[in-house]
Formats: C-alpha cells, sequence, structure tokens
C-alpha cells in the first residue's frame, strides 16, 4: 500500500520512520524542508493513504483545500506521536482508512479509534460491502439515505438482476416495498424504489474495432450509444479491448482515458483462437489476420456476449460480461 507520512516532532518522525519499515507500505516520508501544503499537494492525489503523526487539527486544515469526492479521496489517518491510537479521519470504507487503522494499529500495538456509525452498531455499510463485491456506486450522496435508515432499525429494499447468495445482512430485504433501497444491475434506469442507490457490478468489456484515424468524438458517442442499446450504465465497464494493430489507436485511447478504463489489446492469433461463434468479415481477416475484432476481443478479455457487433461508420463495437452473482 503506497502511503505517504507526514510528522513534526522528532518523537512522531521516528514514528514514521518506523511505520515505513514495516511490511506491506510503500513509504514517502515528507522532507524536512518540505511546506506541509506542498507535500499534502503532492501526494493526496497519488497515494493510497496519508498519515499525520501529529495533532488531528493540523491534519484537517492540510487536507481540507485539497479534498475531492467521497470515491476519489484516499485513506486519512491521525496518530499521536507515541503510537498509541490511530484514528481515520478520510474515507474510513471507500477509502480503506478503517481497514488501514485496524492494521496499522495490530502491527504497532495501538488501539484505532473508529468513528463511523455502521462500525460501532455493527451495521451493514454498503459502501465498505461494493468495495469488496466489486461493485461501483452509483449516487455516493444516497449511502447516508441507505446507512441512517439501518441505523434507524428500519428496511432497506434490495433488488438484484443476478443471483442473491447467502444470508442477508440485518435491515436487508429482498423486494420493492421499502422507500429506500439497493438496485444492483448493469442498468441505471431502473428505479425499484423512491430512493434507489445503483450499485453496477464492473463486468462488461467493451470490444473496439475501428478504421485508423477514427474521430475521438464519434467514437465516445457510438460507446454511449451502444451502452444504451444494451442496457448498460458506463459504471459497469471495467474495460476496453481490441487487436493490437489498434494499441495506439488515438481514439480508443482517449476513450480509455476520459473513463479512467484499462485497454487490453490481443494478437491476430489469440484473437482468432478465442471459442465461440462470432460475426466474420472476410475483409476484416484479410486485414488484420482475424475474422472478428470487436466480439472476439470483448470476449477475450473475459466473459460472454452481451451486445453482438454493432456497425458504424468503420467503427465496431460489441459488449461481453463476466459471471457474478451478489453475495453476502
Amino acid at each position: 500500500m503506497k502511503l505517504a507520512l507526514c510528522a513534526f516532532t522528532a518523537a512522531g518522525a521516528a514514528l514514521a520512520r518506523y511505520i515505513a519499515q514495516l511490511p506491506g507500505y510503500s513509504c514517502t516520508l515528507r522532507p524536512r524542508d518540505m511546506p506541509l501544503d506542498e507535500f499534502v499537494a503532492t501526494w493526496m492525489p497519488d497515494c493510497e493513504g496519508l498519515v499525520f503523526v501529529g495533532a488531528a487539527g493540523i491534519a484537517v486544515r492540510a487536507i481540507a483545500p485539497h479534498l475531492r469526492r467521497k470515491d476519489r479521496d484516499p485513506a486519512v489517518l491521525v496518530l499521536d506521536e507515541k503510537g498509541q491510537f490511530v484514528i481515520p479521519i478520510l474515507s474510513g470504507h471507500l477509502g480503506g482508512a478503517n481497514a488501514l487503522a485496524t492494521k496499522l494499529a495490530r502491527q504497532l500495538g495501538a488501539t484505532p479509534v473508529l468513528t463511523t456509525a455502521t462500525d460501532l452498531n455493527g451495521v451493514f455499510a454498503v459502501d465498505l460491502w461494493s468495495q469488496k463485491a466489486g461493485c461501483v456506486i452509483g449516487e455516493i450522496d444516497r449511502i447516508r439515505a441507505v446507512s441512517g435508515m439501518l441505523l434507524r432499525g428500519q428496511t432497506v429494499g434490495l433488488y438484484s438482476d443476478f443471483e442473491v447468495r447467502g444470508q442477508l445482512p440485518s435491515g436487508l430485504e429482498t423486494g420493492t416495498g421499502a422507500q429506500v433501497g439497493l438496485c444492483i444491475s448493469l442498468d441505471g434506469k431502473r428505479q425499484p424504489f423512491t430512493t434507489t442507490l445503483h450499485l453496477y457490478p464492473r463486468i462488461v468489456t467493451v470490444g473496439v474495432g475501428c478504421k485508423k484515424g477514427t474521430d475521438a468524438q464519434a467514437l465516445e458517442r457510438f460507446f454511449v450509444q451502444s451502452l444504451q442499446l444494451a442496457g448498460v450504465s458506463p459504471l459497469a465497464v471495467r474495460g476496453l479491448a481490441s487487436i493490437d494493430l489498434k494499441r495506439e489507436e488515438p481514439a480508443i485511447c482517449a476513450l480509455a482515458q476520459k473513463y479512467s478504463l484499462p485497454f487490453w489489446t490481443y494478437s491476430a492469433a489469440q484473437l482468432q483462437a478465442v471459442p465461440g461463434r462470432f460475426a466474420v468479415s472476410d475483409f476484416v481477416l484479410r486485414t488484420t489476420g482475424t475474422d472478428n475484432v470487436c466480439e472476439r476481443s470483448a470476449v477475450a478479455a473475459g466473459g460472454e456476449l452481451i451486445l453482438s457487433k454493432q456497425v458504424c461508420d468503420g467503427m465496431t463495437l460489441a459488449l461481453a460480461a463476466a459471471d457474478w452473482s451478489c453475495s453476502f
């Protein structure tokens, strides 16, 4: 785990150096001559955990100008210089601050101080569960509504397009009778509850083929239209895939960058070896060495086709989805 460490006293610096030597972390210590605001501005967007050894007030003031969103901010912890207490102050669940605090406290023989209500009361935490389950949360601001209902002992509904396995956590009930509920689906248009928190399993791969010099905006429009046709939210997409001839195609690279998606490529031989029934093109076979790029690359990345080859102005797209189940 990539950590950035700040300390303000000799004792605090000694503790920070000790943490940096613990197994499981890749640590950067703030140089003595580097201003705190510069260090935080540099490392907060680029680390998984920001650890302050010192007063909590200093940490709060330092991070305040750099806060982005609940699902993007790193874990932020505060330790006293004696190493007695480890306090997560930001991104307890999605950023992993609570888990990091618990682990670090165990390594230091310290006490983790967790303040999130769901942890304190043993209540189901939807943000923590979704992260472990490989889901993306659609409406971050609605987590509070779900947690609030559970903390008050009220029922939260659960609708899922996927098989539900295991015993439901206390307070969750399948069906659509509740006012507030979770919707686990690839489709963001489903609204089974008055207040619906969408959870998207990130299991869809988009296979892409296009002619050289394709316009980036045109490809993005085609991408969005194809997802809408299949009833798939962009948040459910885990990556793009294509033939290695398109590894540096500007339009595909721009699409991957805009949506923060990995872009996987495969050789013609690898694609041609993918088992299954695909739309065959003699022209594509002569040009690339494989009879289909978009469908084969989507499946090669993992899963089964859920949207067959779509064609538009020299561009082709197909969608494949991996197996997933809703497990508690």
